[in-house]
């Protein structure tokens, strides 16, 4: 079975904080992780360093996810790479006629070929590990598990209790 950190994977998004977001999230999980903006960037990056899967953002300048999901199935050598959309425009004007076009032209097919924004990491690790091959590990799901937990937490915190918070996980990791 596959391992996190025999894959890497592109992850394509103009959004900066989205982009570092997600390729945390991806870091995390054990993966190589390269990125790019829009899909030129995208394109030139995956003639240099194939990755074996991609995160594609839908609604991009210069050259849309859209497009470029296009681009690679008319290539033959390309097209076998593996894409996930991440949108925040599924269901709106920008993004909503550019998703079913690629749904029903069976660019893509099957389930979990798209996720929407905001993005929950454990979904968006087990989703690409499912397609990947790569075994999906109780640790993997402690430890996003626990991490969406303390976020949830932290949104509702206090000042001082973030404080104590951040003083705690400090002495934890000096030791």
């Amino acid at each position: 079975m596959a391992k996190p950190e025999e894959k890497t994977i592109l992850v394509v998004d103009d959004e900066p904080d989205v982009r570092q977001y997600l390729a945390a999230i991806l870091e995390d999980a054990g993966f190589n992780v390269l990125t790019a903006g829009d899909g030129d960037e995208a394109l030139s990056s995956i003639r240099q360093h194939r990755p074996d899967f991609i995160s594609l953002d839908l609604i991009m300048p210069r050259k849309s996810g859209h497009k470029l999901l296009y681009e690679l199935r008319k290539d033959k050598e390309l097209a076998r790479i593996p894409v996930l959309i991440v949108t925040a425009h599924a269901r709106d004007d920008l993004g909503k006629s550019a998703l079913e076009d690629i749904l029903e032209s069976s660019t893509m097919s099957g389930p979990g070929i798209y996720l929407e924004k905001p993005i929950q990491p454990l979904n968006y690790v087990r989703s690409i590990q499912r397609v990947l091959g790569i075994e999906e590990t109780r640790d993997t799901s402690e430890k996003f598990g626990l991490k969406e937990e303390l976020q949830k937490e932290l949104q509702k915190a206090d000042s001082d209790a973030l404080r104590k918070a951040l003083q705690a996980l400090k002495a934890s990791t000096e030791r």
